[in-house]
């Protein structure tokens, strides 16, 4: 079925002078465009993986959270138009085809069989597709319109600033993909570094890093090399850090249990954390008899070489006002921000997050995009993966930290 209709009409020239060039059809380019996007002349099985047959493949199959069902996509069709383009025009309609995919819905209970116990097949109406008429216009509630080229900003990541009003200067890197959530992080007056998803979901840069599993503030602080990490085996290897200040509490944490008092049977169990020595704390010769009841065999201390930098740092700040304090916390933190409800268990909030940047299916930088970020971080990942890394991520942060400290410039946008 065609849907533009095309009928070249004859033209007759007057004119003395011969043309020596034939005159283009200027309304090419929007025939050729729109009929790679609906493929309506091809038959389902020949369709390239383009347009509209793109679309269905990169969203099918789709699964529920427990991979017992899954809708597979087999094609789609489109029908005639169920009005003509005057009736259209006479009556304020829009002037559309019926748009049907023909789906297929597995499902399997038993968790340990692999194959489903039951499919079905059918054919389902999913809305009307606005079609072009055969002056490459379109008809919307019965006015004609055409569709005018828009130039998108390029994926990749992009580092700016701002002044705010009283003067401080705040940055930004904000993470462009071709599909899926905008992730963007900034500094705010109080020198702290925020993570904002999708410009409205806001959390601390450093809830987002324990999510993915940089769980202590150890480790992220070594991740930026702003910690060193000191092994304790007697009271001269403590005596060395006399006087230096904490970068991570020393704590040690506990399980508990909670029994139901009719069966005895532990229903839940959660870990206590406590709080030995806090964080920021400068170490005494007191300290170490402490740290030696409990066995604690390594501390981390705050770099003495760069400690008027290490305290300015946004990251470090931001740690102290991190209401999370391990992965599991920062994964349930991250789901409840962007749901408005508990996680249900670890695992779902996982998902979450995955899904959010870490899936192919839902997340797409581009091979632009792709390239972009790695040119501008110094970065050497595969071009082939068109997702965000922890490395991607931790390279942004990273670089934040060098535009605070004016070892980088932002781009030149």
């Amino acid at each position: 079925m065609s849907l533009n209709g095309l009928n070249t009409p004859k033209r007759k020239t007057f004119a003395r002078v011969r043309n020596i060039l034939e005159y283009p059809d200027f309304l090419d380019v929007q025939f050729r465009s729109f009929e790679e996007f609906v493929q309506a002349d091809c038959a389902p099985e020949d369709r390239k993986n383009a347009g509209l047959q793109k679309v269905f493949l990169e969203h099918f199959p789709i699964q529920d959270s427990r991979e017992r069902s899954i809708l597979e996509f087999i094609h789609y069709s489109l029908d005639p138009p169920k009005h003509t383009i005057e009736e259209c025009i006479e009556q304020g309609l829009t002037y559309a085809v019926p748009l049907k995919a023909r789906l297929r819905l597995s499902s399997n209970e038993d968790e340990d069989e692999d194959e489903a116990e039951e499919a079905i097949e059918s054919e389902v109406y999913l809305g009307n597709l606005p079609a072009m008429t055969n002056r490459a216009t379109f008809i919307i509630n019965g006015a004609e319109r055409v569709i005018v080229s828009q130039l998108h900003r390029s994926p990749g990541v992009f580092f700016g600033q701002s002044q705010h009003p009283n003067g401080t200067t705040l940055y930004s890197a904000r993470v462009i993909p071709f599909r899926g959530s905008w992730v963007e992080f900034t500094t705010d007056v109080s020198n702290l570094l925020w993570a904002y998803i999708d410009r409205k979901k806001k959390l601390p840069v450093t809830t987002l890093l324990r999510a993915l599993g940089f769980s202590s503030d150890a480790s992220i602080l070594r991740l930026f090399d702003l910690a060193d990490e000191v092994l304790l085996t007697d009271m001269a290897s403590f005596s060395s850090c006399v006087g230096r200040m904490l970068a991570a509490d020393i704590a040690v944490e506990g399980k508990i249990e909670v029994i139901d008092e009719d069966t005895g049977e532990v229903v839940s169990e959660k870990i206590e954390r406590s709080i030995l020595i806090p964080a920021d704390t400068q170490l005494k010769d007191s300290d170490f008899d402490v740290i030696r009841n409990y066995d604690i065999d390594r501390i981390y201390l705050l770099k003495e070489d760069q400690s008027e930098e290490i305290d300015k740092s946004s990251l470090l700040k931001t740690l102290r006002k991190d209401p999370t304090t391990n992965e599991k916390q920062a994964l349930e933190y991250i789901y409840e921000q962007l749901r408005g409800s508990e996680a249900p268990d670890e695992e779902a909030a996982r998902t979450v997050l995955e899904r959010l940047f870490f899936s192919e299916k839902r997340y797409d930088l581009g091979e632009v995009g792709r390239y972009r970020i790695n040119s501008r971080l110094k970065q050497d990942i595969d071009p082939d993966t068109l997702v965000l890394t922890k490395e991607d991520i931790v390279s942004i942060i990273r670089e934040l930290l060098n535009l605070q400290n004016n070892r980088s410039s932002v781009d030149d946008i």
